[in-house]
């Protein structure tokens, strides 16, 4: 079912541990199990299967259960063993895995959406089942009950979400490239606030509550590190990388073909100015500079190592600034493109060829195993301690 790979001599990329196949249709979400040798994935088959490293060295399933649907995603709480599962006609079902991993135990169904679940998120400490689906509508549910606690309406589909438990906080990511915040009581919600910074849709979300910062990533190529607490966005501009996962000061992201591991720093606030911070030339919308200067106004532009507003001619050139999050080439003042160093233009990122196309990825930090799903209808295990470490 699966051939084991013998890991290769350590070296500064990941290495390939296994490939888990045997799915017919694309795995759309699967997780490492925690403190054991194995594997959970739903897919577009209907299936839910168990994988678990046998003594061959292959991976084999210990539980296979066809659901009613196909299956779009998938929750899974380690210290309670139970798996929600959403599936494509709206319903989340909800199990209880055996402490083998040999069986699992049907719990109860929720009704929770009229059309395919895009997210689940089981919150323990509050017994709550947060969803969002194809029909637009964030939802959570009692898990002890069953009942429908609440829901709101996103202005897009979800295809994002996240959930802080100290202070309630739910953050939904959507297609239009809209981050919503909301606060959850029992029984009602009240929008927070909502962050807009990508061109595209936001196609993963991953919260850091330790650090108290939101990562989003997009389908415009882009990561962008929040600073709820500050309430303001970091963009780290890792091209083509959509899928996000974080540890430590490092980020794992992943695209539709390789894997990245990139250090990230704070880049500097943006400065709000009428005229440009370099040559004192007014920008257009600046009527009075322009009509006492007799001068035609000039667009506003960034540098991304400074933040000063700065007009076209005083940032003519480009550069990489890979410790601030720019693997590629973008806009910085003339000043700050002669004092950036050799050194400072040396990349911090490194690319991976993954050899398939990634729908989804989970990364086990007590190992430093990550997991990545295609459209291939295959699992690779990855050891990325030689990139992380």
């Amino acid at each position: 079912m699966a051939a084991e790979i013998q890991p290769k001599p350590l070296t500064r990329k990941p290495v390939l541990l296994q490939r888990v196949e045997g799915s017919q249709e694309v795995v759309n979400m699967a997780v490492i199990v925690p403190k054991e040798e194995g594997v959970i994935s739903v897919s577009e088959d209907r299936t839910v299967r168990v994988w678990l490293k046998r003594d061959s060295g292959q991976y084999w399933p210990s539980i296979y259960q066809v659901m009613p649907s196909p299956c779009s995603c998938m929750s899974f709480n380690p210290e309670t063993r139970r798996l929600s599962i959403g599936l494509d006609n709206g319903t989340i079902s909800e199990f209880i895995l055996s402490e083998d991993y040999n069986k699992m135990t049907p719990v109860k169904n929720y009704q929770a959406h009229q059309s395919r679940v895009t997210m689940i998120l089981f919150v323990l400490e509050l017994e709550w089942v947060l969803s969002t689906g194809q029909d637009k509508q964030f939802a959570w549910h009692c898990s002890e009950s069953g009942q429908r606690l609440g829901g709101y309406r996103t202005s897009a589909v979800a295809s994002g979400l996240q959930f802080d438990v100290e202070t309630r906080h739910v953050f939904i990511g959507d297609q239009s490239g809209q981050v919503t915040i909301l606060k959850l009581e029992q029984d009602s919600c009240t929008l927070v606030t909502t962050f807009r910074g990508h061109t595209g849709g936001v196609t993963a979300l991953c919260w850091d509550p330790v650090q108290r910062v939101l990562f989003s990533g997009s389908s415009d190529h882009s990561v962008i590190m929040w600073d709820i607490g500050g309430r303001k966005g970091t963009a780290i501009e890792l091209q083509g990388h959509n899928f996000i996962t974080v540890n430590g000061s490092v980020v794992l992201t992943a695209s539709h073909c390789d894997l990245l591991c990139a250090l990230f720093h704070q880049t500097p606030e943006w400065l709000d100015s009428d005229s440009c911070q370099k040559c004192n030339q007014p920008f257009f919308w600046n009527f009075k500079q322009m009509w006492d200067n007799k001068k035609i106004g000039l667009r506003q532009h960034h540098c991304r190592k400074c933040g000063k507003a700065v007009c076209g001619k005083c940032s003519s050139k480009r550069s990489s600034i890979p410790l601030m999050g720019f693997e590629f080439e973008v806009r910085v003042c003339d000043s700050c493109h002669e004092a950036i160093t050799d050194e400072e233009r040396a990349p911090t990122a490194t690319f991976h060829d993954s050899k398939h196309n990634i729908v989804h990825v989970h990364f086990d930090a007590t190992r430093g195993w990550l997991l990545t799903s295609g459209t291939d209808k295959v699992i690779k295990l990855w050891d990325m301690t030689p990139v992380v470490s």
